[in-house]
């Protein structure tokens, strides 16, 4: 993920910072717990994609 990228995108549903999980190629939004998926490298931004993380799944610092 390039950092530059990463560094203007934001959460599409409450537009706070997000952070990038590269083992499961993720963008996370702590706030939300959501997950957003990176697919050959393009953040699929959309709220209707993004994977609900579980309250007992720990969210990465």
């Amino acid at each position: 993920m390039d950092a530059k990228l990463l560094e203007i995108l934001v959460c599409p549903v409450c537009k706070g910072p997000l952070y990038y999980d590269k083992g499961r190629q993720e963008l996370i939004c702590r706030g939300d717990r959501l997950a957003f998926a990176v697919k050959d490298g393009i953040p699929v931004m959309l709220e209707s994609e993004a994977r609900e993380l579980p309250a007992e799944e720990e969210v990465g610092k």
